[in-house]
């Protein structure tokens, strides 16, 4: 299979985990190895300056939430940003978005390079052949990921709006209630 990396995977109604029941995944690696992403629509209550005061500095004005990137590793964070020059990247994913590198030597230099940032705690994890075989199952719709999906504005529409960019035959389905049995 061709990497999914930079792709979107769009829950579908099958998966019932909440930890990816209507999840939008955004593909960070994906390799014979396994695949790795983060989840792009689930802000946790916590803000970056409770959680990880120490990357304030990465956000420009305001307080930002810390956002939920997945069941694996819930502890550990991942900061996905948007460079102006991709070369500063610790990896780059797609076009100018990839992770910010763990050691930094001069901050504002470097803040000065990143248009936007979004922190997450954890990440989405498969091991080798986990994803392929939940895209055979159908749990997953595939879309290529835009820059405004991953620094939604707006992350518990993400679901619907993204499945109705795919066109008709996904319409019905992003106006789904979570439980159809209430319809």
């Amino acid at each position: 299979m061709e990497s999914l990396r930079g792709q979107l995977l769009i829950a579908s109604p099958k998966i019932v985990d909440p930890n990816f029941r209507r999840a939008v995944v955004y593909m960070a690696e994906h390799t014979d190895e396994g695949a790795m992403g983060v989840i792009l629509n689930r802000p946790a209550e916590t803000t970056v300056a409770e959680a990880v005061p120490d990357l304030e500095w990465l956000l420009g004005e305001g307080e930002a939430a810390v956002w939920v990137g997945g069941p694996v590793a819930p502890t550990s964070v991942i900061v996905l940003a948007e460079f102006d020059d991709p070369e500063n990247a610790a990896l780059i994913v797609d076009g100018e978005l990839g992770f910010v590198p763990a050691e930094i030597d001069d901050r504002d230099a470097f803040a000065a390079g990143v248009r936007r940032t979004r922190i997450f705690a954890g990440h989405a994890g498969w091991g080798p052949g986990q994803l392929e075989a939940e895209l055979e199952e159908d749990s997953w719709i595939l879309e290529p990921a835009q820059s405004g999906d991953v620094f939604t504005a707006e992350p518990n529409a993400l679901w619907s709006r993204v499945l109705r960019r795919k066109g008709r035959e996904y319409v019905l389905l992003a106006t789904m209630p979570m439980d159809p049995s209430l319809n």
